[in-house]
């Protein structure tokens, strides 16, 4: 495994949560933002015109089509037991995989590269993070991304340049230094690397001043589609609201700010999301009152993927990811591989949403039906956030959540969904 580089100080790498620590220093941090007041006010102002615009626009944007064989996508670690990794991936029967890569950790592009190369029938993402070195010194960056672009080349399907770029402990401390960042890599593709695909903006959880800034501004670049982190792990459930809006109406905000922004191609990649697990810490990346349980984790992850699904503006939601214990599909604490219970929960809905054909989806007093054709049979996934029953009909071909087949007379619809295929059903 290759040597672990440090970020530079004040800035430092937590290896439990695989994210950065808090940065402590308060003085520097308001340094930091007096600097990019000038940016900061652009946010606001920008902020001002293009969200109430958006909003009001939100009703007129059409569903586009999704390629749903590259939906579901799955974030993994090049570096966290690698061939148990590729073994998983097999398992589930994931095409398409997000590698993240450290700018400070350049002496390991070719163990990047390596794993790359055993994952070649796979769409790869490679999210590149960046960190404050990176940031200032744009020769640097340039250097380092020419490196990753000509090794790497079209074996990585997007590039996705940055990440969470709304929080300080990334390193970023305004939108402007981010496209100044992000300009780099565009001017470099134009020049060198024309074939690649470069996404960005990276705005995590549901800050949409600046997602509208990184869409609106004067920098020469264009995004090939657009990156966001859109975390609603805080709120509980994916159907919960955040000041009125829940994933449902957060996504579609989203994708009306992209279909008006000129700078991008009308893509959006979900690049980042999970909720954290209870009983984890030093691992979970939140504190133990965000966590939930198995079981929650199970049920939340399978609906926030139908939510998107049902969307049709998602072009690829990317599971964070593989083997973590406090927040993955897989537990290696101790060196002991343990499957949680949401590692089958996502292999059977990417069985079954890899061949899907969204129709529609039905929502009354807080019951969801989402309905769609699978290999030309009607599909409905039945869940409600208030526990009910349904009488199981002799049309009817029942599975759980998590692939199991149910022949009980009366079915249990509660928050964990339920797949109903309709026998004989008319196309």
């Amino acid at each position: 495994m290759a040597i672990i580089a440090l970020m530079k100080e004040p800035f430092n790498w937590d290896n439990y949560s695989d994210q950065p620590a808090l940065l402590k220093d308060r003085e520097y941090k308001k340094m930091m933002r007096k600097r990019q007041l000038p940016s900061l006010l652009k946010t606001l102002l920008t902020a001002i015109v293009i969200l109430p615009v958006s909003l009001i626009a939100m009703p007129f944007v059409k569903r586009k089509t999704i390629k749903q064989e590259e939906f579901i996508s799955l974030g993994v670690d090049f570096q966290r037991e690698p061939e148990v990794s590729l073994e998983l991936l097999q398992d589930l029967g994931v095409k398409n995989i997000l590698l993240r890569f450290k700018l400070w950790e350049m002496q390991s592009l070719e163990e990047l590269a390596s794993f790359i190369e055993q994952n070649q029938e796979r769409n790869i993402t490679l999210k590149i993070l960046q960190d404050r070195e990176h940031i200032e010194n744009l020769s640097l960056l340039r250097a380092d991304l020419s490196i990753i672009f000509e090794r790497l080349g079209e074996s990585v399907n997007t590039y996705e340049i940055g990440s969470t770029i709304n929080r300080a402990k990334w390193g970023f401390f305004s939108v402007d230094e981010y496209s100044r960042f992000y300009q780099v890599a565009f001017t470099l593709k134009k020049e060198k690397f024309p074939t690649l695909t470069l996404i960005g903006s990276g705005i995590i959880d549901f800050e949409y001043h600046f997602t509208a800034h990184t869409l609106f501004n004067f920098f020469a670049y264009k995004y090939d589609g657009i990156s966001s982190l859109l975390y609603v792990d805080r709120r509980g459930a994916p159907e919960n609201t955040q000041l009125g809006f829940a994933l449902s109406d957060k996504i579609a905000w989203l994708s009306t700010m992209v279909w008006l922004s000129p700078k991008t191609a009308n893509k959006i990649h979900i690049t980042e999301v999970n909720w954290p697990l209870q009983g984890t810490a030093p691992f979970a990346p939140t504190s133990e009152k965000e966590c939930v349980s198995e079981q929650e984790y199970a049920n939340y992850m399978l609906r926030y993927y139908l939510l998107a699904f049902a969307s049709q503006q998602i072009d690829s939601v990317s599971w964070h990811q593989l083997i973590a214990p406090g927040y993955g599909l897989v537990d290696n604490r101790d060196g002991i591989i343990t499957k949680y219970i949401a590692f089958e929960t996502f292999k059977y809905m990417l069985q079954i949403l890899k061949h899907a054909q969204f129709l529609r989806l039905d929502i009354k007093r807080n019951y969801y039906i989402l309905q769609c054709l699978v290999n030309d049979k009607l599909l409905q996934i039945h869940w409600s956030l208030i526990d009910t029953t349904l009488q199981n009909e002799e049309f009817f071909n029942v599975y759980d959540r998590d692939g199991n087949p149910l022949t009980t007379k009366t079915l249990e619809i509660t928050g964990k969904p339920t797949y109903i295929y309709i026998k004989d059903a008319v196309q």
